[in-house]
């Protein structure tokens, strides 16, 4: 299977690249820097420099044709202000389903945040500085948007709090879970399983670390349609 992941060089992105090549796909990665293509070919993966911030719709429809499915895990990163936000974690986001609509990706992953009910329906908490606020914004505008489509297989998935501790491959997986800590490479694994298995179709999920195998807990998803 031909998948393209975004932000390929990010954390969860190289794990979830390593994991998809082992299983003999087709993997390109999408990097703004071409100074991490090596990095990625180490991988297994294809790098492919398209800076999604300022492609053309055409540009990434390119990159996705033949493709099964598109992996979103881009993110304008730390130090990034509350328009980069916009541009990376919203429009990009838009971008690239829109491209693998008219490509006929039919599968969509998409990582987004938890907290998102925070500013859910226009609300600001009391003491949220700019960047954070601009940043779940983004993440919220882009789930809405994955969310109406329905030429795609879309799944979002919501991890907890990020660290970078050696996998446990135990974790709770739910379209509710309390906050908690998640090792990226269990968030990989994830991805990698709801890849693999066609699961958790038109549902958005959060993850932490928990007691269930992955493979079981992606199994016991029920699909939404």
């Amino acid at each position: 299977m031909r998948i393209v992941i975004a932000g390929a060089h990010g954390r969860i992105a190289r794990e979830l690249g390593r994991l998809l090549a082992a299983d003999g796909n087709d993997v390109a990665g999408l990097i703004r820097n071409p100074d991490h293509a090596a990095d990625l070919e180490a991988d297994g993966v294809a790098p492919v420099v398209l800076d999604l911030e300022n492609s053309t719709l055409e540009d990434v429809i390119q990159v996705l044709t033949g493709a099964a499915a598109a992996v979103f895990a881009a993110g304008a990163g730390p130090g990034s202000g509350a328009a980069r936000k916009d541009t990376v974690d919203r429009a990009a986001a838009v971008l690239l389903a829109d491209a693998a609509e008219q490509a006929g990706a039919g599968r969509f992953l998409q990582v987004s945040s938890g907290g998102l009910d925070a500013v859910r329906g226009g609300s600001r908490p009391d003491g949220m500085d700019e960047v954070m606020y601009a940043y779940l914004v983004a993440k919220l505008a882009a789930e809405e948007d994955l969310m109406a489509r329905s030429q795609l297989d879309w799944t979002i998935l919501r991890p907890g709090i990020l660290t970078n501790d050696a996998p446990s491959g135990l974790v709770e997986l739910a379209p509710a879970v309390d906050r908690g800590p998640i090792p990226r490479a269990d968030v990989a694994a994830v991805l990698a399983e709801l890849l693999r298995t066609g699961s958790g179709v038109h549902q958005a999920l959060g993850v932490i670390s928990g007691d269930t195998p992955v493979a079981e807990a992606v199994q016991a998803l029920q699909t939404a349609g």
